[in-house]
């Protein structure tokens, strides 16, 4: 499997954070370099898994731009800006759209936001609408679609504001196995729609996550001589699934190797 990993597009940079003199995060480092595969378009997913109240959800928040950090820095894009609100979409567990606007109102506001031409927003937003098969349902409004019809709208609204990335908080909670599997492959195709797409998924579900994910990132907490917790969470372990031969491959979930590396991973929750 040919492949190389290009120039960095994101970096958390010694990030850490305190809030009411607790100890949340505490030096957490990660990056994610451009996957080039000659020949195609080749975006990437990574994986974000953790205890809970391990502190996932405040470094959720510090890569969107939404917290900032007691001290350290995110950096996005070729060019390692920092993370500002808007660079990076963010699709959370309620799907926060206007519902008194229809599917074209809400998709509308979004593209305002980075297309200041009429009619390449019109077009934009068209792409969007057929790329999630949404185009039949352009003028119905939030109430009357179903919860996987406004996740892709909430979706396609965050790649229409942001800069390649998107960040998704829990997007298996609460689905049917038929409706984990929709959301996989819709995860696996955006992320493949341009080089630089980047889909970074915060969740429980391990299994899930995993079968699409080219990176994992493992949060945790260090112990003490005595076992005891050492307050400030960080990315304790990194999988490559590249390298191991396990990204990019159907049927994932029926080769031994990845239920090996599910059982791994488990057993490292035992002690975070």
């Amino acid at each position: 499997m040919e492949y190389s990993k290009n120039e960095c597009i994101l970096k958390i940079d010694n990030v850490s954070l305190t809030l009411d003199n607790k100890i949340i995060l505490q030096n957490v480092n990660a990056e994610i370099k451009n996957i080039v595969r000659p020949g195609m378009t080749q975006g990437q997913v990574v994986g974000f898994l953790g205890p809970s109240g391990v502190g996932k959800t405040k470094l959720f928040e510090i890569m969107a731009g939404l917290l900032k950090p007691t001290s350290g820095e995110v950096y996005v894009g070729e060019a390692q800006k920092l993370v500002a609100p808007g660079r990076m979409g963010v699709v959370q567990q309620n799907y926060p759209l206007f519902h008194h606007r229809t599917v074209m109102g809400n998709l509308e506001i979004a593209a305002k936001k980075t297309i200041s031409d009429p009619q390449k927003r019109k077009d934009k937003i068209f792409e969007m609408l057929d790329r999630f098969h949404l185009r039949q349902h352009t003028n119905m409004y939030p109430a009357q679609l179903s919860g996987g019809q406004k996740q892709r709208i909430a979706i396609a609204q965050q790649l229409l504001c942001s800069d390649n990335f998107l960040l998704m908080d829990e997007p298996f909670s609460g689905l049917d196995i038929n409706m984990v599997d929709e959301v996989s492959e819709m995860i696996c195709e955006i992320s493949n729609a341009h080089e630089h797409n980047t889909i970074i998924i915060v969740s429980h579900d391990i299994v899930s996550t995993a079968a699409i994910s080219d990176t994992l990132w493992i949060m945790g907490r260090d112990r003490d001589a005595q076992n005891n917790i050492i307050p400030g969470a960080k990315i304790k372990h990194t999988f490559d699934l590249i390298e191991r031969g396990l990204a990019w491959q159907p049927d994932i979930k029926k080769i031994p190797a990845f239920n090996d590396l599910i059982n791994e991973v488990r057993d490292l929750f035992l002690y975070l």
